[in-house]
């Protein structure tokens, strides 16, 4: 009698083998992989709400009118690839009814283009690639992958400043949980602008280089944990200008309190943050756990009929070489 290994064993025990060391694989190496920004972004966020803006017919400042701030940010995907970095160009606009709907984004209330360029593994922003202005801090546009309960450096661009960003819990959008963030922006000067003296309580000049100053009521912001997209924002800004060395505001550009994401907007952030987070766990621990369980099962059991072999019986009148 002797013993003989099966193909079938065999296989078990190599297949199971394979299966045991792909499931760190995936944890370690593939998953990390797969958590990027993408270099082909192209998606508009909306915002709505109501408050105060400086109407240029009138030259005077109006209230409780509709305001909608428009934000899309498209990648370059040329620039991205020369750089090894993600290049986003962002077009963010203000509108009130007036100027909605627009056919040139020039025509709105106010037009800010600028170009964010970072790191595509850390979110952490690189200078490089024609950026404008010089972004810092943790996050801008989303957060890094793999949110952590705590404070985060975010980039506010109408300050061009960081805002400490505080953790307050989780909160659900469109019944999707996420990491809550707050956040409020005290006055500040911001910059300086040349206007009419009557406009900042200066009629005796015909020009002024008046302060433009900027606050933030508060910032709210709802983040996917595992990939850092933004499903819900909220910003309460005010804009005005002061004489020079004024303590007080002389005129209100925009002042609202609440400017929120539209349902839409929530609805598709909230769809893309499932879709790209189920795949990263799909990598990083649906796949690899039922790889580790099923290259046990088959490992041992391989192992098992390897070890016990096959019994066969000596066939009579066979030479010994032939056995």
């Amino acid at each position: 009698m002797r013993r003989t290994a099966s193909p079938l064993s065999l296989i078990m025990l190599g297949f199971g083998t394979f299966l045991l060391v792909l499931a760190p694989l995936l944890v370690w190496y593939v998953q990390p992989r797969a958590a990027v920004n993408p270099i082909d972004i192209d998606t508009t966020a909306v915002y709505n709400g109501r408050g105060s803006v400086f109407d240029l017919e009138r030259v005077e400042t109006v209230s409780d009118q509709a305001i909608t701030i428009t934000q899309r940010v498209r990648g370059n995907v040329e620039a991205s690839v020369d750089s090894g970095n993600a290049v986003w160009d962002v077009i963010t606009t203000v509108d009130t009814e007036k100027s909605l709907p627009a056919a040139d984004p020039h025509d709105a209330l106010d037009f800010s283009p600028h170009r964010w360029v970072l790191d595509r593994e850390t979110t952490k922003p690189v200078h490089c690639c024609e950026e404008t202005p010089r972004i810092e801090g943790e996050a801008y546009l989303k957060f890094p992958f793999d949110v952590q309960k705590r404070s985060y450096q975010w980039w506010d661009n109408t300050l061009g400043d960081t805002v400490v960003m505080r953790y307050q819990g989780t909160a659900k959008v469109q019944g999707y949980t996420g990491y809550r963030f707050t956040a409020s922006v005290p006055a500040t000067k911001t910059g300086t602008r040349l206007v009419p003296g009557s406009l900042v309580d200066e009629p005796d000049r015909p020009q002024v280089l008046a302060e433009e100053w900027y606050s933030n009521h508060g910032i709210e912001l709802v983040v996917d944990q595992a990939t850092g997209r933004v499903v819900y924002a909220q910003t309460g800004p005010k804009r005005t200008l002061r004489t020079p060395g004024g303590d007080e505001d002389a005129a209100v550009l925009l002042d609202s309190e609440k400017l929120a994401f539209t349902t839409e907007t929530q609805k598709e952030a909230v769809r893309q943050a499932k879709s790209d987070s189920g795949q990263l766990r799909l990598l990083g621990e649906v796949v690899p756990v039922g790889a580790l369980v099923a290259g046990f099962v088959l490992a041992v059991t391989g192992g098992i009929l390897v070890a016990r072999g096959r019994k066969e019986e000596d066939r009579p009148g066979l030479s010994a070489t032939a056995q």
